[in-house]
């Protein structure tokens, strides 16, 4: 258990905002905590090499997926999004209620503020509910300046290159 938990941001348009959130947990798991993972807006189709990963260690690590996206349509265009985005927000409550878990990653989350699927006021209620003892990770471009004010570490990727650019899709294993 943590003496003190605090509340991380991944935020920016470069790449390894979820693989740095995977990687604090991975080494959270390697230290004996309990890890929850809520990822918002992931295409459960194209499944995910940590989430694979995390597999071999389902008693530490609990993964909840949701919000399944349409690649092709902008997110605000998706109707039934905003009612699963909000329906994972409240697992995310339920679960810091609970006091289970030391680390909670809520991968994306701050896409769906981005995106106005989700208020910014129900994050702050997240961020100001979180055990005191609780690792909070947020991850996603465009974090809000209320978010980032209440975090106490704040990372944001920039792009500087990327090869998606140049043609080359997302690889198996190293993107996802």
């Amino acid at each position: 258990m943590l003496k003190k938990g605090l509340v991380q941001v991944y935020t920016g348009d470069g790449k390894g905002k979820t693989t740095c959130a995977f990687g604090q947990a991975l080494r959270a798991v390697g230290r004996g905590l309990k890890v929850c993972i809520f990822q918002f807006l992931k295409d459960e189709k194209l499944g995910s090499g940590e989430v694979m990963a995390f597999q071999q260690f389902k008693e530490k690590v609990r993964i909840v997926r949701g919000c399944q996206t349409h690649p092709m349509l902008a997110l605000r265009e998706q109707p039934d999004l905003k009612s699963e985005v909000l329906g994972m927000v409240e697992e995310v409550k339920k679960t810091l209620i609970s006091g289970q878990y030391d680390m909670v990653v809520l991968d994306e989350i701050n896409n769906c503020v981005d995106s106005g699927l989700l208020k910014v006021d129900r994050v702050i209620e997240i961020i100001k509910m979180k055990p005191a003892r609780t690792e909070l990770i947020l991850t996603g471009r465009g974090a809000v300046r209320e978010i980032v004010e209440l975090a106490d570490l704040v990372t944001n990727m920039s792009l500087v290159k990327h090869p998606y650019k140049e043609g080359v899709k997302a690889r198996k294993g190293i993107e996802y």
